[in-house]
């Protein structure tokens, strides 16, 4: 069983929860904030830059708390992403805080965000690996 299955499997159970991963991915690739990189400056304006530097980085992943998450995205995002995937804001945050990190981390394997094409097809590999 691979990473994002046993994550998957572990967090959601499955079924309609896996709407979660669903929303991570559209946040992850939103031109609107910016994707990915928008993203990882929205965790450092936030007080949580070394957090999410791990993250990208080739070390060891930092983890992040539900409450991190929270304070990060801010309410009204985490209430969309519930809203969206179909689970309690509570959920969305702890699932978000479990795989925000590892999701990441495998988009950037070369330590580096990647730009345009580059996250798209790492984006279209993730979904592939998750979804089937």
């Amino acid at each position: 069983m691979g990473l994002f299955e046993e994550l998957k499997g572990t967090l959601f159970g499955g079924g309609d929860k896996n709407k979660l991963l669903e929303s991570i991915m559209g946040l992850i690739n939103d031109p609107q904030t910016g994707g990915l990189s928008g993203l990882a400056q929205t965790f450092k304006d936030k007080g949580l830059g070394d957090v999410v530097s791990s993250w990208i980085g080739t070390g060891k992943n930092l983890p992040v708390s539900a409450d991190q998450i929270n304070q990060a995205l801010g309410s009204e995002q985490i209430q969309q992403i519930s809203e969206k995937a179909g689970v309690s804001q509570e959920e969305a945050s702890k699932g978000l805080a479990g795989l925000l990190p590892e999701i990441i981390d495998k988009l950037t394997p070369d330590g580096k965000v990647p730009e345009g094409n580059l996250l798209a097809q790492g984006l279209d590999t993730l979904k592939k690996k998750i979804f089937g």
